[in-house]
């Protein structure tokens, strides 16, 4: 294969170290140089110099966990081309797995093209998804929490959720405040519920009859101070990600008009993918890379089931809550929900929607076109009305029975 680079670098990044092997030449024997650097800042600006030395214009690392960022961001705009590429596809010779072997190899793949390099957002979008993706786990926090509170009620025979619809409502956290400060009579603690809990007062008296004592107090108490902590570190991540926002904000509320997404949605689907659809040649480009694509497995002409592709997990799941909420309307992604879960099944069907959504966001941004529903009725209008009613009048003839058509008025 052709040599593209002549000046060429392979960092294999590690936590403390970075080695560095410089290619310089082609052919079969090219000047090879090496050595070792700290992945302090330090010794990141010493790497940056010392390839600055040798005139590199490509250099080469893979995606080591969280371990190639502090070294990326250090190079990022000092040379030609910086590749961020991922470790699965450079795999080197068995029987050759030392540090500097790996840098040199690095530096080969990537003089003669043979990799590919992953996609790395500028630092807006990279702040954006900093931000994003912890406020996520604060929230996955809470609802475990919820889950946590739930579980010690049950444990003292407390059935508030078999009745109320949420575990920590208005109602609900009355209630059980009620009985951590010492309340045990069901009838007094029924009678807080409020709205519309309050025509399910008798179902409540009977549901408080429990056995709640000092040790449940204990723990629900606590339970009780992380969430409102959590819903405080919530609050606080999002005044932080409205001002990193407004310069996407017109494609924020683009994306909101699609069915299922909420403002949180788009926000994800900007801080993880961007803004900037000519990143990806194509919108199934898009889907390969936020693993909503079909993967591929095939072997001396055999077709195996092979799932979704591995792609961005943040990106994925998100999309996944947002094909679920959009199952639930009326509209052409519900439609095409409930028309595949009724053939595979709901969970291919809630990734086929995620998959649709996905590929309209792709074309949505790339032309600032709103979404255009196509109407619950897209299938239906679809039929040929004299074919179906052939198929429909066959289907009866095979199982015996003589029909006859008579036109509606």
């Amino acid at each position: 294969m052709d040599q593209q680079v002549e000046r060429v670098a392979g960092l294999d990044v590690h936590r403390d170290t970075v080695v560095a092997c410089v290619r310089l030449g082609g052919g079969r024997r090219p000047e090879v140089h090496k050595e070792s650097f700290a992945t302090t800042v330090a010794g990141v600006d010493g790497l940056a110099r010392w390839l600055a030395d040798f005139g590199v214009s490509r250099v080469v690392m893979e995606s080591t966990g969280v371990y190639w960022k502090p070294v990326y961001y250090g190079l990022e705009g000092l040379f030609g081309e910086l590749w961020l590429v991922n470790a699965r596809h450079v795999h080197n010779v068995p029987g050759r797995k030392t540090d500097m072997a790996d840098a040199e190899w690095l530096a080969d793949v990537a003089a003669h093209g043979m990799v590919r390099p992953s996609l790395v957002q500028p630092p807006p979008i990279r702040e954006l998804r900093e931000l994003t993706r912890y406020r996520k786990t604060q929230v996955n926090l809470r609802a475990q929490e919820v889950q946590r509170l739930d579980k010690v009620l049950q444990d003292a025979g407390i059935k508030i959720s078999s009745v109320a619809s949420k575990v920590l409502g208005v109602s609900t956290r009355a209630m059980i405040e009620a009985l951590i400060a010492g309340e045990r009579d069901p009838a007094v603690l029924a009678q807080m519920a409020r709205a519309r809990m309050r025509s399910k007062i008798p179902a409540l008296s009977e549901a408080l009859v429990g056995r709640f004592a000092a040790h449940h107090g204990v723990v629900a108490r606590a339970i009780l101070d992380h969430i409102d902590f959590l819903d405080a570190n919530i609050t606080a991540l999002d005044h932080q990600i409205a001002p990193r926002l407004d310069p996407f904000r017109p494609a924020v509320s683009l994306l909101m008009t699609i069915p299922g997404w909420g403002e949180t949605v788009a926000q994800v689907f900007v801080a993880e993918a961007g803004v900037d659809m000519n990143r990806f040649p194509t919108a199934h480009h898009l889907a390969a890379w936020s693993g909503l694509a079909p993967a591929n497995h095939e072997s001396a002409g055999k077709h195996r089931p092979a799932g979704t592709r591995q792609g961005g997990t943040w990106l994925r799941r998100t999309l996944i809550e947002a094909a679920l909420a959009a199952s639930h309307t009326n509209t052409y992604l519900g439609a095409q929900h409930r028309r595949i879960a009724s053939r595979r099944g709901p969970n291919k069907a809630t990734v086929a929607v995620a998959h649709t959504m996905i590929i309209a966001a792709w074309h949505m941004l790339a032309t600032g076109q709103t979404y255009q529903d196509l109407g619950a009725d897209w299938f239906t209008r679809r039929h040929d009305p004299e074919r179906e009613t052939r198929q429909l009048v066959d289907r009866l003839q095979a199982l015996g029975h003589t029909v006859t058509l008579t036109p509606a008025a």
